[in-house]
């Protein structure tokens, strides 16, 4: 297949739009992470220590839990405001939702000193970042594709998704160093350090985008919107939309099942230590540094749809019917192995290009809200309640079939999708909504908004 038309060029202003888009994903991801690190290990200790330890950490758990509420709502607003004003105003909120959260919960009051207090101010934070995560995946994403020349969006994009993996890694090794501090140093003031770090990192973010013209493709484009975005979409292009979050459902299974499920099957059925997979996932997003630009650069020669639904076989096979019996064995070197090939291949060929894949499948003044529903879509019905389906599969059944049944289930879902998509590589983000259509004969054109 030849490369797609309009020869690949790159500016400074991609260039800077590209390692802000990475700045902003860094900072999304390294809240999350360390929230949910901070979540199991130190805040049923800080904030709720009057109670049970069972009680205090699933009250921890539920202040994680209360950002989703609020991300479908983030990506309405933000959305809305990215299609109709401009993508800057929207990422340059979005920023400090995110990392101002972040910074001031590492000031918050204990438990020992000021009672509840200090949790109410910690679920009021985590209800305003939800909001924000939920708007900043748009923004992020269309910073770097929307700058980027046709023959490099791929590679643009995957510089976004580089932001994950790069922050795990990250926020594993500051909470690797601040958890060898005493108990009593760690729960009153070591705890803090990996949140207030956030504090450079939104300056930095902002100085960033701050600095950062308007994205190209929204700039020239002319289309005068007559709805707000969010109907718009629903009511023009509801197939796309389905199609989006039809698409990532694989991703976002094949990651809950591989991981936040498998650690707890790990330990209570087959009674292993759960630093053997987590050891794991920190080999497999070093890995993942490399994966997500080389899947973005192939890409970008032959296309969306091929690298993505290698991406969707190798979780099917490797994730639905090979995962669970190979840690079974519980040999280190195997686990590891079957973890880089789902989790850093597998879900990386897809991860690496969804922004892309997702950008062009809308027009420039529905596409910071459609990439919001999409994302967050997808979130809610694949992510969220996956481990506790797998749960309930796997206790009834008394086998991890049902789950690796489950999670093929998801990426025959997310194939059909992505087969019924068509090749999008070569739809022009710059130009008219209704001359934008996939490569493929017979998919679904993208209509005007």
């Amino acid at each position: 297949m030849s490369a797609p038309p309009g020869a690949p060029t790159t500016t400074v202003t991609s260039r800077r739009a590209t390692f802000a888009a990475f700045t902003g994903a860094f900072l999304e991801w390294y809240d999350f992470w360390i929230y949910g690190t901070a979540a199991a290990l130190v805040f049923p200790h800080v904030f709720f220590s009057g109670a049970s330890s069972t009680i205090a950490l699933l009250q921890s758990f539920a202040t994680f839990a209360v950002a989703f509420l609020t991300r479908p709502l983030g990506a309405i607003i933000f959305g809305h405001v990215g299609d109709r004003i401009g993508r800057k105003p929207a990422l340059l909120i979005t920023v400090f939702l995110i990392g101002g959260g972040t910074f001031l919960m590492g000031l918050l009051p204990s438990q020992a000193v000021a009672g509840g207090l200090g949790a109410a101010l910690l679920i009021a934070l985590r209800l305003a970042q939800g909001i924000g995560i939920g708007g900043v995946y748009g923004g992020g994403s269309l910073l770097a594709l929307e700058n980027a020349s046709k023959g490099r969006r791929g590679f643009a994009g995957s510089f976004h998704q580089l932001g994950t993996p790069a922050a795990l890694l990250a926020s594993t090794g500051i909470f690797a160093i601040v958890t060898m501090l005493p108990d009593d140093q760690l729960f009153t003031w070591g705890w803090r350090i990996p949140f207030l770090l956030s504090g450079p990192f939104l300056l930095l973010g902002f100085y960033i985008r701050k600095n950062l013209p308007e994205t190209a493709a929204f700039t020239e484009d002319s289309t005068t919107q007559k709805r707000a975005p969010l109907f718009a979409l629903l009511i023009e292009q509801p197939k796309l939309v389905l199609i989006g979050i039809g698409a990532r459902m694989a991703d976002a299974v094949t990651f809950n099942i591989i991981n936040v499920f498998a650690v707890s099957w790990v330990t209570s059925t087959l009674g292993m230590d759960s630093s053997l997979i987590l050891t794991g996932f920190v080999i497999s997003s070093a890995v993942q540094l490399l994966v997500l630009p080389m899947a973005g650069w192939i890409s970008d020669r032959i296309g969306r749809r091929p690298v993505y639904l290698t991406g969707i076989g190798i979780c099917a096979i490797g994730g639905g019917f090979l995962y669970f019996p190979v840690i079974s064995l519980g040999n280190a070197l195997s686990t590891w192995a079957i973890i880089v090939l789902v989790h850093a291949i597998g879900t990386g060929l897809m991860f690496s290009i969804q922004s892309a894949l997702f950008a062009e499948l809308f027009g420039t003044r529905v596409r910071y809200t459609g990439l919001g529903i999409v994302y967050q879509g997808s979130a809610l019905i694949g992510g969220g309640p996956t481990p506790v389906i797998a749960v309930g599969l796997t206790a009834l059944a008394g086998s991890w079939w049902p789950a690796g049944g489950y999670l093929f289930l998801a990426c025959v879902i997310s194939g059909l999708c992505i087969w019924w998509a068509g090749e999008t590589y070569g739809n022009d983000l710059a130009g008219h909504d209704d001359e934008q259509v996939p490569l493929t004969s017979g998919a679904p054109a993208v209509k005007s908004s």
